[in-house]
């Protein structure tokens, strides 16, 4: 009885709980919010009136009545404005990821570089870095586009390089693989060899025995490039034909066409990013302690197994989050694309904007696709973090 009596007069009343406080200023922070949120929309909805404007997405239903210069789907001017903003979208998406891919791999060897004990390669690298980290983008894309690609010869002089890759002002024309008629059977030794390089991964990279040697990338890499060519000599001819670039009296036909826009803010923001890729790089592998590498040399580890199996692994766990930082900013980075006419989705969101006289909807549509974008990247980069922060444990 006197410990129930101690603690009833020792409890804390509710108005001076920390959890109740707590609780109450979250639910008073959200409700300034909506009230704050409510006052800037019913600005919004009756600023739109006054000028005419009415808020809605019913104009993605019409005609869009212009021109898009390209596209991964067919468009066509009397197609409505939903499928050119698609259109827009794809492009953005189609942009980023293979620069996301070019700037990775730009960066990672430029960060190598910038650590490398070769004085040539480590200043040619640190140049490179403070040039590019230390001047404009858009500065950049548009040097790259009036200086370089606009530069290109006539279709009559074309730059050739092997008979297959070709340059000119109208964009770079490469070789395009076409399914031939064994292609349906070479695809089962594809399927089976991408099976037996997962399988050997898995086996390689849990086994106590491999998991800290070169097996678990090195044989299901070449068990993944030997088996299809092995498939290649038993089906007998080849399963991938190359359709060349033709040259035509105004412009080249076939192969794949990568219009000058495109291949300059693809360059741009390959080379822009992999500079900053290239600075996180360099952090994470520094951020290894100096005993951890001396201790790899010490066992007998050549600078490869030490940079492979003792650097990396530890440097992932600091490269990886300022890399998803890197990562987003090229897919917004994009957007200057209407500085060199790529028709991209912010480029494509103001023309509809300017035909249609419905900026505020179309803003909207842009920065929802923008945010789903970096939703996804930072989701899947989460995921690869949150598993290697596992394995270093």
């Amino acid at each position: 009885m006197q410990q129930q009596s101690v603690a009833h007069h020792t409890a804390v009343p509710f108005w001076r709980d920390v959890r109740v406080l707590t609780v109450i200023s979250q639910i008073v922070f959200v409700i300034i919010l909506a009230i704050v949120a409510g006052f800037f929309y019913s600005n919004l909805s009756s600023a739109m009136r006054q000028r005419g404007l009415v808020a809605g997405f019913d104009f993605l239903e019409r005609e869009s009545g212009f021109e898009i210069g390209e596209g991964l789907i067919p468009y066509k001017p009397s197609d409505l404005y939903g499928r050119a903003f698609v259109v827009g979208v794809l492009n953005t998406l189609l942009v980023s990821i293979v620069g996301i891919f070019f700037a990775t791999i730009l960066g990672v060897l430029t960060g190598v570089a910038r650590l490398s004990s070769n004085w040539l390669i480590n200043r040619i690298a640190a140049t490179y870095i403070e040039i590019i980290r230390n001047t404009p983008l858009l500065v950049q894309l548009v040097f790259v586009y009036f200086g370089v690609f606009v530069k290109l010869p006539p279709v009559r002089d074309t730059f050739e390089f092997s008979g297959a890759f070709f340059a000119n002002q109208r964009g770079l024309f490469l070789p395009r693989p076409l399914p031939a008629p064994t292609f349906d059977a070479w695809t089962s030794f594809i399927l089976f060899a991408a099976l037996g390089a997962f399988a050997l991964w898995f086996y390689f990279s849990r086994h106590p025995k491999y998991r800290y040697t070169f097996y678990p990338i090195t044989l299901p890499l070449a068990w993944l490039i030997l088996f299809p060519l092995i498939g290649w000599f038993l089906v007998g001819q080849t399963p991938v034909n190359w359709e060349i670039p033709e040259r035509g009296r105004f412009n080249f036909t076939g192969g794949i066409a990568l219009s000058p826009e495109f291949s300059a803010l693809l360059t741009g923001l390959v080379l822009y990013t992999a500079a900053f890729i290239a600075e996180v790089v360099r952090g994470g592998l520094q951020a290894v302690r100096r005993g951890q590498i001396e201790a790899a040399r010490a066992m007998g580890l050549n600078e490869a197994q030490v940079l492979y199996l003792v650097i990396f692994p530890q440097a992932m766990r600091v490269i990886v989050p300022p890399l998803t930082s890197q990562y987003l900013n090229l897919a917004k980075n994009s957007s200057l694309a209407i500085a060199i006419g790529y028709p991209d989705l912010f480029n494509v969101g103001a023309t509809i904007a300017n035909q249609t006289g419905q900026p505020v909807p179309v803003i909207m549509l842009i920065m929802a696709t923008y945010l789903a974008m970096s939703l996804t990247t930072s989701v899947l980069m989460n995921i690869y973090n949150a598993r290697i922060q596992v394995l270093e444990k």
